[in-house]
């Protein structure tokens, strides 16, 4: 055979070989963790970065929290730009106490610019021994209006946390008439409840047939994170694989659920954070493609515009 023969053969089989290779790394599952938190006691901060890598996340929204300065956090994603997506931070003594000082960390946020996604806010968060506070907020407290119309403003989803599970007779059904209304009266603002607000697959199943604009992220909703918490955490597994009643609601609905962590402290940002990752990577593996990228990282990219680049 002719050497430009073959020269032509060879060029036109690795071309095929590279095109192979990008539709391997189009349908390659990663993950996008919507909503995590890090404070001064993550040392070094750069370790999240690792983290991510060595388990498929390729983006974090996240937000500082405890003693952690606005400005590292910047800083920090700054350094990773692309990788770490900063949330403005709500939580903390000002949100609690329903201080001034809460609108002027607000206030001093947006002017830097440099914001790209509000963290969540508090309406219902049970004590949690002497590590975090006992919050009560309805949504027409000032204190979360602030927070959605900030959201609003920036064409942000807004990420909401009720533990609807914490909540006992009268006062959980004050709250779930509250939220309702929130979404009536927002109907093109995207809410989250974090953590599937505590509730079973029914009751998430009744809130996306009645509200186009409701979804849930999956943090701490695993058995890695609810075996390590005394909190009534509503648990999507069972045993090593999804329950049948949420397999089926993911792959019904796979646009109305958001993955992510929702790391806390620095425990969160090591091995439990492997552990849990490889609960998710078997569970989206049990799903259909079209859902599991959608949960992993589709509905986070359109709803807070983040966009790929080739890896």
């Amino acid at each position: 055979m002719h050497n430009s023969v073959i020269k032509k053969i060879l060029l036109i089989a690795f071309i095929l070989s590279q095109f192979g290779s990008l539709e391997a790394n189009a349908n390659e599952l990663y993950f996008i963790d919507a909503h995590s938190q890090v404070d001064h006691t993550v040392v070094p901060i750069n370790k999240i970065i690792s983290l991510m890598d060595s388990v498929g996340v390729r983006h974090t929204i996240l937000s500082a929290r405890g003693n952690l300065k606005g400005k590292t956090l910047l800083r920090f994603t700054k350094e990773n730009t692309g990788r770490v997506i900063p949330a403005v931070r709500t939580k903390g003594k000002p949100y609690d106490k329903g201080s001034e000082k809460y609108y002027e960390m607000l206030k001093k946020q947006i002017a830097t610019k440099q914001y790209q996604a509000i963290a969540e806010v508090l309406l219902y968060h049970a004590k949690k021994g002497n590590k975090a506070p006992g919050v009560i907020a309805y949504p027409d407290d000032k204190r979360v209006q602030s927070a959605l119309n900030l959201a609003i403003k920036n064409s942000w989803p807004l990420f909401v946390h009720i533990e609807f599970a914490s909540l006992e007779g009268k006062k959980r059904k004050s709250f779930m008439r509250a939220f309702k209304k929130m979404l009536n009266r927002y109907p093109d603002q995207p809410f989250i409840l974090t953590h599937m607000g505590q509730l079973s697959s029914n009751r998430c199943l009744r809130l996306i047939n009645n509200h186009k604009n409701v979804y849930f992220h999956t943090g701490w909703t695993n058995p890695v994170a609810v075996k390590s918490s005394n909190q009534p955490w509503t648990n999507v597994f069972k045993g090593d694989h999804l329950s049948p009643e949420w397999k089926n609601l993911f792959i019904q609905y796979p646009q109305r659920f958001i993955f992510a962590l929702d790391n806390v402290f620095s425990e969160h940002w090591g091995g439990f954070y492997q552990k849990q990752m490889s609960y998710w990577k078997r569970a989206f593996a049990e799903l259909p493609s079209d859902a599991s990228h959608l949960i992993a990282h589709g509905n986070a990219e359109r709803l807070w515009h983040i966009t790929q680049t080739p890896q």
